[in-house]
């Protein structure tokens, strides 16, 4: 490798990889579980909007953004009369517009777990007592732990290869915003294919990478024996 590419934006790719994995986990976990469940004539329109970043272009997605926390925009003055400033062609702006992005890629495997369990583990937790909340994370979440692993993975490489959005609200700050996508664009943009390819072909490993964990852990959960039920429902006692 060149001495004279920067880590830098491997380091702050990953650490904005983390953060939104983190964050999307916490949200999407009850969002899925209200998609799966409810029978609400919201649902339809809720999905959607979850879907949404799947079918938009980066760039159109990250105008919007942009514009909502901009000056003018309505996160943007929530910010500012919190005294927390504008976020755009901030690291706290690429989460915000992360945690959008990948949004579907967290809570899509989750609902399709959720679906697959059914109702019945959290009817009979709640015939033995159990609160809602309860069961919910001593029964359900234990119960879908294929899902829980393919949405954490999907969510961090997904992240990781972000590009349109993080350019247009980041800007490719070196130091601030720059992160390995947008510092390939860089170099391509002065021709420095070299650098470029050094950076490409780690992303095209780390891409590999990622596909066969997910394909080991969907294998190794499906191995593992599942906890019955009852005894399940007996560690909420």
């Amino acid at each position: 490798m060149p001495d004279d590419i920067s880590l830098e934006p491997v380091w702050l790719s990953l650490e904005l990889a983390a953060v939104t994995t983190v964050v999307l986990l916490i949200l999407a976990a009850p969002l899925a579980w209200w998609l799966a469940r409810t029978k609400s004539a919201w649902r339809a329109p809720v999905g959607a909007v979850v879907t949404l970043p799947l079918v938009l272009p980066p760039s159109v997605l990250g105008f919007y953004i942009l514009v909502a926390l901009g000056p003018h925009g309505p996160l943007g003055q929530l910010t500012q009369s919190m005294g927390l400033g504008l976020l755009t062609f901030t690291f706290p702006g690429l989460v915000i517009g992360s945690l959008i992005y990948s949004l579907p890629f967290a809570v899509q495997p989750l609902q399709a777990a959720f679906e697959a369990l059914g109702e019945r583990p959290a009817e009979v937790a709640a015939t033995l007592g159990a609160k809602p909340i309860d069961a919910f994370f001593s029964v359900v979440l234990p119960l879908v732990r294929p899902g829980i692993f393919t949405a954490l993975v999907l969510t961090f490489a997904h992240t990781i290869g972000e590009f349109g959005v993080v350019l247009m609200i980041g800007g490719n700050i070196p130091g601030k915003t720059q992160v390995v996508s947008t510092e390939i664009y860089t170099f391509v943009e002065a021709m420095e294919y070299d650098k470029a390819h050094w950076l490409a072909g780690g992303m095209l490993v780390f891409s590999f990478a990622v596909l066969l964990a997910l394909s080991f852990l969907n294998r190794r959960a499906k191995a593992l024996p599942k906890m019955p039920l009852l005894l399940t429902l007996y560690c909420i006692a």
